[in-house]
């Protein structure tokens, strides 16, 4: 009863309003037409049908979006691993935090594979600048989505982020695990650093000092690699635009891009690496002040996802090409620099008659490459 008080706005359905909110999606024309791209080998009559008698949450997940999921695997990558996992208990829920590259799969794909690994899946947090329409916000809601507010005045915004740090220590408390960000938004330049704001928000919601706080939560840091990033040239348009042009403000058309583009652009490899629960790592931090714990507990995050991540060959031939270096020459051929100097070079010319070109060929490479100048930051 209090998540359906206090969390009213937030919280994902649960089961008992899941047939309503299925029958509305199934009338709504918008998402019907949606189907067929989704799942173009499986008759929309078919579909609507089957959802027609799912009853919870974890039908939904189980008849709607996995199977979709396991499809768009199959159809836009090499394949989707994960290591680590084996550590952890199942009958212990965790706030998984990881790196952010996807706006809609790193989450989505993190779900496959707990639920591959027999794990409960996760609560998801969704900023809602990207939910435009109501019924992506039921269809959310319905796969164990929570509603992260932003763009609020100061005041609104302090009190959405002391209702979301609640929501995510009771649903942590109740058994549930939990997907956040280590940031908001993407990494787009692939440096994966934890915002302290994050932690600060996490913070809100407990009575002891933030080691203590953030202990309740089990916090499990998760690097997700990607062999090819299908935005890699969309993000280093908006860098180079960021850069060169003051006036440039990202429109909601983009999100929508490459939310299309992450979905459906050919991602090699998929890694996600799990590392432990940081609990005890918590423990040995003894700065008293709180700004400096929060400084502390997001290095103890970033080192875990720096030094997990999966680096592929695209990885090891940008650092190489930006150090002009053969320092891991082993990881790679000649034919594999001349593939992915063409991979990049097409990249680009899709983004037609854009300005500095070579300035966002640099971007690209750094953001395959940052992994590893992390990594050896380590070390």
């Amino acid at each position: 009863m209090e998540q359906e008080t206090q969390f009213e706005e937030i919280r994902p359905f649960e089961d008992s309003e899941v047939s309503k909110a299925v029958t509305q999606l199934c009338n709504e024309p918008y998402f019907l037409r949606m189907l067929p791209a989704l799942y173009p080998d499986r008759n929309v009559d078919e579909i609507v049908d089957r959802l027609s008698k799912v009853e919870s949450v974890d039908q939904f997940q189980q008849v709607f979006i996995l199977p979709f999921l396991s499809t768009l695997i199959e159809n836009t990558s090499k394949g989707c691993t994960a290591s680590g996992i084996e550590k952890l208990d199942k009958n212990k829920s965790y706030l998984f935090i990881t790196n952010h590259r996807d706006i809609v799969l790193d989450s989505a794909f993190l779900n496959v594979m707990l639920r591959e690994h027999n794990f409960e899946t996760t609560e998801i947090g969704v900023g809602d600048n990207l939910l435009i329409y109501d019924w992506i916000t039921d269809v959310v809601k319905l796969n164990k989505s929570f509603i992260v507010k932003r763009g609020l005045p100061v005041r609104q915004m302090m009190e959405a982020s002391e209702t979301l740090s609640a929501f995510i220590r009771t649903s942590v408390a109740n058994g549930k695990n939990i997907w956040l960000a280590q940031r908001e938004g993407r990494s787009k330049d692939g440096t994966d650093q934890t915002q302290s704001s994050v932690l600060k928000m996490l913070n809100l919601s407990g009575k002891g000092t933030p080691v203590e706080n953030l202990k309740e939560l089990h916090l499990v840091p998760v690097s997700i690699s990607y062999e090819y990033d299908p935005c890699d040239a969309l993000k280093a348009y908006q860098i180079s635009e960021k850069k060169h042009n003051p006036d440039y403000k990202k429109s909601p058309e983009e999100d929508l891009i490459h939310m299309n583009t992450g979905f459906m652009g050919q991602k090699g490899r998929i890694h996600f690496s799990f590392g432990t629960p940081i609990d005890d790592e918590l423990d040995t931090i003894t700065e008293s002040n709180k700004n400096l714990q929060f400084n502390a507990i997001a290095e103890i995050i970033d080192h875990h996802i720096h030094t997990n991540y999966k680096v592929f060959p695209t990885g090891y031939m940008s650092y190489d090409i930006l150090e002009n270096s053969d320092k891991y020459a082993s990881e790679y051929s000649k034919e594999d620099v001349v593939k992915f100097e063409a991979y990049i070079a097409k990249k680009i010319e899709k983004l037609g008659e854009v300005e500095h070109k070579d300035f966002i060929r640099q971007q690209m490479l750094r953001m395959y490459a940052n992994p590893i100048y992390n990594i050896l930051n380590n070390k």
